[in-house]
Parts: structure tokens; sequence; C-alpha cells
């Protein structure tokens, strides 16, 4: 049984079902419902090949291995190096893509734990290594999530805070969004292109970073709407882009070119077997 109550088979099936919501392909899905066997039982690599096949055995010794290793790295308190380490430790980004679903499971059932300051740790090590880990992967939605929670353990009262304005904040400014979103489609369509826009309020955390990196409060922030346009190429990417600087001020300093220098993914270092639907 899990420290929830809950039978301990629901942690690999929500672990599944969390890689069936990343679309991962069928060998994933399965491994990761065998992901803690090796681990946790006496089932060996061997029995697992023999039922399910050698693909499926090396993802799961893949994990098996990695957990291992996270063990004795995190008590070097190495957090960088680790990071690292866990990248190159995987020769296939589906072991890693597991672990995180793994991971993200855990911080979801966080609550149920008994011990405060084996939360903290849980939380702590979540927020150093592995939402930034699934960031250089490019799993946002996992990354957000994982934050979330891990702020909210960590810190409280902070979380408590920045929450209740951006609730307040929302109210006021939910016919703001929709009033850009509208104004953003209608210059897309000068340029005939096909796209899909949407705006949000950005998470806690990512606030409560900004917050200390650029050390103001919140009510200095500039940025905590974020607008998101999707096109189908770079070409026209550009086009967007440009008509949008045309329409609205860049704020000096502020403006990165993604496009010239993309962010680093993971992702172009791996072979990401994604199902076909």
């Amino acid at each position: 049984m899990r420290e929830s109550g809950e039978p301990y088979i629901s942690h690999p099936i929500e672990v599944a079902c969390i890689l069936t919501s990343l679309k991962m392909d069928q060998e994933t899905i399965i491994a990761g419902i065998l992901h803690d066997t090796v681990e946790d039982t006496n089932t060996t690599i061997e029995e697992i090949e023999s039922q399910f096949g050698t693909q499926i055995a090396n993802i799961v010794n893949g994990v098996t291995k990695l957990s291992k290793f996270e063990l004795s790295s995190l008590a070097e308190k190495q957090t960088e190096n680790f990071k690292k380490l866990l990248i190159s430790a995987a020769s296939d980004i589906r072991v890693l893509i597991i672990k995180l679903a793994d991971r993200l499971h855990n911080m979801r059932t966080l609550k149920f734990k008994k011990s405060i300051t084996r939360k903290q740790f849980i939380a702590k090590e979540t927020l150093d290594i592995y939402s930034p880990l699934a960031e250089r992967i490019g799993i946002t939605a996992i990354k957000d999530e994982m934050q979330e929670i891990a702020f909210m353990e960590l810190y409280p009262d902070i979380y408590n805070s920045i929450k209740n304005r951006l609730k307040n904040l929302y109210e006021s400014s939910e016919e703001i969004i929709t009033s850009i979103n509208s104004k953003l489609l209608e210059l897309t369509k000068e340029l005939d292109i096909n796209c899909t826009i949407s705006g949000r309020l950005k998470t806690p955390y990512s606030i409560w970073e900004k917050m200390n990196v650029r050390n103001i409060s919140f009510d200095q922030l500039s940025d905590i709407m974020a607008f998101r346009i999707i096109v189908n190429t770079i070409p026209q990417c550009c086009q967007v882009l440009g008509i949008i600087h045309r329409n609205y001020l860049v704020v000096p300093g502020r403006f990165r070119d993604y496009i010239s220098t993309p962010k680093i993914i993971v992702t172009n270092l791996f072979i990401l077997v994604l199902s076909d639907h």
C-alpha cells in the first residue's frame, strides 16, 4: 500500500496514464507500468525480456539503473552535474520521460507523506533537478505542474499570496486576454496565415522566480500575462513576429529572438518515438 492508503499498483497505472497523455508509444507505456518491478520485487530483467521483449526490458533496466544512480549522486549534492549525468546516462530518452512521469505522480501524492522533512526534500529535489530536466526535454506541462506543487510545499505563504493576487487579477483581466487574443487573430488574418492563439496568466512559481531574479515586487512585474501564437513554418513565424512588432512596442532589453538562437532542447539529441495518434 502507498502512504495515501491506495494499493501500490495505482502508482504504475498513474505513471502509464501520464505517459499516455504525452502520446508515448506502446513500449514506453508498458515499461511505465513495469518501471518499479525490478527495484521493488523479485522480478528480474531476464523475466521481463522473456515476457515483453528486449526493447521494453532495456527501458525498464534503464529506469532501474537511473534510480540507483540517483540515490548515490544526490548524496554528493552536485545538482548541475547530476542533471547532465541524468541526460548522458539515458541511452533512450524514453527512460527519462518515464522517470519524469514517475516523479510527477509522486509529487501529486506528496501531501500524503507523513514526514515534513521528507516532503520538503522531495519538493526541493524536484525544483532543482526534475523540473529543469522536464524543461530541457521540452515537456512544459510536466515542468509547470512539478514547480506548482513543489512551490506550494516549500513556500506555502508566498504561494498563497501570489495565487490570491493572480485570482483577483484574472477576474479583472479575463476580458483583456480575450481582447488581445482577438486583436492578434485579426493581425494574423491580414497575413492569411492559419494559426492557433492562446493567452494565459503565468504560474505562481514563474512569477516568484522573476521577482527574485529581478529583485522587484509583484506590482512591478510587467509580464504577468503570456500569449502564444503557433504557426506551421519558420517563415510564417518571422512574418507573424514582424506584424506583432509593428503593432506592439518591444520593451528594451527584454526581447529574445529564439528563431535565430533557439533554446537548447534535449530531444534533438535522441529519437523520440511517439504513437501514431
